[in-house]
């Protein structure tokens, strides 16, 4: 079974992140721990016909790893992969 969204969204697979947040004196913080909310990062696997703008050229393509809010999007369940369906205005940035 494959993905394919539609319109102007794009089908993210998450990317889990590995860096650990620490204090000065090196204690290991947990996630509840930090109140931030932070901005996720996930890998774009499908996109849809309409992503770029009129007569522009698309922002992101299959591959690119992007960042965007924690709460943004629809998690759905693939062949048990989890992706997170979402609109381009919900994408942020492209990490290079």
């Amino acid at each position: 079974m494959s993905i394919k969204p539609l319109n102007n969204r794009v089908a993210v697979k998450f990317v889990e992140d590995k860096g650990e947040e620490k204090t000065k004196g090196g204690i290991v913080l947990p996630d509840t721990a930090t109140k931030d909310e932070k901005p996720q990062q996930g890998e774009i696997v499908a996109v849809g016909q309409n992503i770029a703008p009129e007569g522009g050229e698309a922002e992101v393509a299959v591959g690119d790893t992007v960042v965007f809010d924690k709460y943004a999007g629809t998690k759905i369940e693939v062949d048990s992969e989890e992706y997170l369906i979402l609109s381009m205005d919900d994408v942020l940035a492209v990490i290079n």
